[in-house]
């Protein structure tokens, strides 16, 4: 599955077409989110996952997007949610941590 990228015009309804979603904060400039991108984009495409929306946010043009997770201060930041509201995130650069937030939108279903 291709990484869906929100913006601060899509996101709010992208939230609404996707329950469950796993989103990404990045700036071109981390280099841990450069790293940790094409692990996420694998992970993305796993098929236990056919029913979660990855996403990634560029976190240096959307505040406002960035304010509604509960701020994120480092990066990489992850957002886990399930029906539009947060139910999990982390700054982390290891994508088993990743992964395990991803298991909880689909052991929960």
């Amino acid at each position: 599955m291709d990484i869906l990228k929100l913006t601060q015009e899509n996101w709010k309804s992208e939230l609404e077409a996707n329950p469950n979603m796993v989103i990404k904060f990045y700036a071109d400039w981390c280099g841990n989110c450069r790293l940790i991108a094409p692990k996420f984009k694998k992970l993305a495409g796993e098929v236990k996952f056919e029913h979660v929306a990855f996403t990634e946010v560029d976190a240096e043009t959307n505040k406002e997007m960035r304010d509604w997770v509960g701020g994120v201060d480092n990066l990489p930041y992850f957002a886990v949610v399930k029906d539009g509201k947060v139910v999990h995130k982390d700054f982390t650069s290891k994508i088993e941590n990743v992964e395990k937030m991803a298991n909880s939108l689909i052991s929960e279903n």
